[in-house]
């Protein structure tokens, strides 16, 4: 069965689980084989997934990427710009012809709008790679990372810091499926979507504002920050003069529980959102948070075309 992932709750808690650990398994199941070797199952030989890029990419670019090739699939890689989309074809029309030619369609757009209506046309299933509302995917691979690294998902302490933005959405959507407690402290006026926190609260995902950096981070087993202006978005100077007291620097990650674990979704404005210190320490793994991308996207794959 062919199922959307625009948003984490289009595939609810039991199943995020499932992902996270079919995505544990297909990772350690080929460990030192080369990258681009497929699975030995090879579950998605003879599929191709179109990869719509209305905004740059190089994590979510190469990740799916080699998510196909490691599936025993492959990826059509379409800049918008050199598309019909850029000279103007709509987005039913867009999908009514992938949906004759490839089967499964990941877009990375700014309008979530734009990813609703491709959705409500195409015939194939329809994977959200990023918008300006949500990022699911890059949730996937941030929970993967956090399991992997020993916590267990309903009653982790979660801190956000920075702007309410697509990636504090998303983990507020994980935060009401998965049952922990996500912190966001950030600057008045630059809160998160308030159906996301409404929705989680009610799922029974524990969400807390506040405009006290420290507050955030006290006792958080993880610290999770993001660009202070996000592609495309205005008021760059003023956004990041807000944003100052929600630095992720030593001092501030002290206040965190001692084993702490730090994620960026990259890039990173060193030195801005984020210290080189914390960046590059020991407790951060952004790095393995980046690796697992690819892994996540394998699992997001295979539940959007029903094989998980």
């Amino acid at each position: 069965m062919a199922r959307d992932f625009l948003n984490l709750a289009d595939a609810g808690g039991d199943m995020l689980a499932a992902m996270i650990n079919d995505a544990i398994d297909r990772k350690a199941a080929r460990k030192a084989w080369p990258k681009a070797r497929p699975d030995a199952d090879a579950p998605l030989a003879g599929h191709v997934l179109a990869m719509i890029f209305e905004k740059n990419s190089t994590r979510t670019r190469v990740s799916f990427d080699m998510a196909m090739r490691q599936l025993g699939g492959s990826a059509l890689i379409m800049e918008a710009g050199s598309t019909q989309i850029g000279r103007g074809e709509t987005i039913a029309d867009t999908a009514r012809v992938l949906s004759r030619m490839v089967d499964a369609i990941m877009i990375r757009t700014d309008d979530h709008a734009k990813i609703e209506e491709l959705a409500h046309y195409a015939d194939v299933p329809v994977i959200n790679g990023l918008t300006d509302l949500s990022h699911p995917c890059q949730i996937v691979a941030d929970l993967l990372t956090i399991v992997e690294h020993g916590h267990a998902l309903p009653g982790l302490q979660v801190a956000w810091l920075g702007d309410g933005n697509n990636m504090t959405n998303s983990l507020i959507e994980a935060a009401g499926l998965m049952k922990f407690t996500l912190r966001v402290g950030g600057p008045a006026g630059y809160e998160p979507d308030a159906d996301f926190i409404a929705r989680a609260r009610a799922a029974g995902g524990e969400v807390i504002l506040t405009q006290d950096a420290r507050e955030a981070v006290a006792g958080a087993q993880v610290v999770v920050t993001d660009t202070w202006v996000s592609m495309g978005q205005a008021g760059g100077e003023q956004h990041v003069a807000a944003m100052q007291p929600y630095q992720v620097n030593a001092e501030l990650m002290a206040a965190a529980a001692p084993d702490a674990k730090f994620l960026h979704c990259l890039p990173a404005h060193r030195n801005e959102e984020v210290t080189d210190e914390v960046i590059d320490g020991p407790q951060s793994v952004v790095w393995d948070e980046a690796e697992n991308r690819i892994h996540a996207q394998k699992s997001v794959l295979l539940w959007s075309l029903g094989k998980l």
